[in-house]
C-alpha cells in the first residue's frame, strides 16, 4: 500500500484546492451562462425542440359548442 513519506504543506494544499475551487466555479459560471441565454432565448450554440402540444392544447379543447 502507496503511504506519503512526508507531510505535504499547508501551502500547497492550499493552492490545489484553490485550483480545484476555480475549476467548479469556471464550470458553474458556463453553465450559469447557458441556461441564463436559453431562457432569454438568445442561446446560439444550444438546440431543443419546444413541444407546442400541451401549451395549444387547451386552445382545442375548449367547448364553446362548435
Amino acid at each position: 500500500m502507496a503511504v506519503p513519506k512526508k507531510r505535504t504543506s499547508k501551502l500547497k494544499t492550499k493552492i490545489r484546492r484553490n485550483i480545484w475551487k476555480g475549476k467548479a466555479h469556471k464550470i458553474a459560471l458556463k453553465a450559469f451562462s447557458l441556461a441564463r441565454s436559453i431562457l432569454t432565448n438568445r442561446s446560439k450554440s444550444f438546440y431543443y425542440t419546444v413541444n407546442r402540444k400541451s401549451s395549444d392544447s387547451s386552445e382545442y379543447n375548449s367547448t364553446d359548442g362548435k
